[in-house]
């Protein structure tokens, strides 16, 4: 049974300016440890991958909060929402910490589509309960 759906566009501009005004605070601020690493890799090669990196996982996560229904309030907070990847490549998220227990506590598990295109990232986030 579906529990909740969301979706959210970012604006890569708006996070780009964000990277430049505060660097890799910003980063640290949205990101979880292990995607903080993946970012400062991609950002290493190419400083554009590493924006779009964080752009996605931004979207992703404000459609995720969006379908649990909580909106950026706890237990959801920006560290406790990993963007990961299979093998596969296909995007999971991991909850963290009192989120994780949150969601478990709900049976919910996730599906997440994340895309990147230009000007723009934009993520889709089914929850469903088991």
């Amino acid at each position: 049974m579906i529990y909740g759906i969301g979706t959210d566009v970012c604006d890569i501009r708006r996070i780009r300016a964000s990277l430049e005004r505060h660097g890799e605070r910003f980063a640290a601020k949205v990101l979880h440890p292990n995607e903080l690493q993946t970012w400062r890799q991609r950002s290493a090669r190419w400083p554009e991958r590493g924006v779009r990196f964080v752009a996605t996982r931004f979207s992703a996560k404000e459609a995720f909060s969006k379908a649990i229904g909580l909106g950026m309030r706890m237990p959801m907070t920006w560290r406790l929402c990993e963007i990961a990847k299979l093998p596969s490549g296909q995007p999971v998220i991991h909850t963290h910490g009192v989120l994780r227990q949150w969601c478990e506590a709900r049976g919910l598990r996730t599906h997440v589509s994340v895309s990147d295109e230009s000007d723009y990232a934009t993520s889709f986030v089914i929850v469903e309960t088991a």
